[in-house]
């Protein structure tokens, strides 16, 4: 068994699939965890929604607590904790993380950084010893095997590597960055374009997202079949 951690980050409440000013982010999520569950119905889905409940974000006290060794953490410590410990705790038990998250002024939501934030732990998710020959920060989760599916929307179009909004483009870029950090470099991204503009070429980029998103859930069921010896090739037809 596989277990998929799904997080959305969006504002908006609804898939655009359902509503006309739905999230384009919640609607490839929705479908890749739809077209895995249909062709893995055994696996382990935990739905964390930080667009509509986000994590409180890092304070002074958070990061006292954060910075003292767990066995001299007073109560208040831990209890400041609590919520970060319960999100780290949801990443570390997952083997595939399919994350929803649409560009806001060229960077990720405030709602998904502030879920970085609380992940992105010294002792939990990442290492550090000032005394440590070389580098003194290392990865905790490097070994991990973890994979990590980005699925992204914005109102503009171009910021594609290689493209003319490349440089704007803070969304992917801050979330590779972060996740590699702590250990998790196995990233692949599909995302919508001209949002703003509700034209043919919308609906054009959603069509062309969404085959991307079967395309990468039928190669991640290949994948995954081959990590489980002895297990029968799963039947992708269950998904369609």
């Amino acid at each position: 068994m596989a277990k998929v951690l799904h997080i959305d980050s969006s504002a908006r409440a609804g898939g655009s699939e359902q509503h006309r000013h739905g999230s384009h982010t919640r609607r490839l999520s929705a479908r890749f965890v739809a077209r895995w569950r249909a062709a893995r119905p055994g696996d382990e889905v935990l739905y964390r929604d930080v667009g509509q409940r986000p994590p409180a974000p890092v304070t002074g006290r958070w990061i006292h607590a954060a910075c003292t060794p767990p066995g001299a953490r007073e109560p208040w410590m831990k209890e400041t904790l609590a919520e970060s410990d319960a999100l780290v705790d949801e990443l570390l038990a997952a083997d595939l993380i399919v994350a929803g998250v649409p560009m806001y002024n060229f960077n990720v939501p405030a709602q998904f950084k502030a879920y970085i934030d609380n992940i992105v732990r010294v002792g939990r998710t990442f290492g550090f010893d000032r005394l440590r020959v070389g580098e003194p920060y290392w990865p905790l989760l490097a070994e991990s095997g973890k994979k990590l599916v980005i699925l992204s929307s914005r109102g503009d179009h171009g910021y594609a590597r290689g493209e003319r909004l490349e440089h704007m483009n803070h969304v992917e870029p801050s979330i590779r960055t972060a996740f590699g950090y702590i250990g998790i470099t196995d990233v692949e991204s599909v995302a919508i374009e001209y949002d703003e503009f509700a034209d043919e070429r919308l609906k054009t980029s959603i069509a062309m997202a969404e085959r991307q998103v079967d395309v990468f859930v039928d190669r991640l069921l290949r994948e995954w079949s081959t990590r489980e010896p002895g297990a029968p090739e799963p039947s992708l037809a269950m998904a369609r």
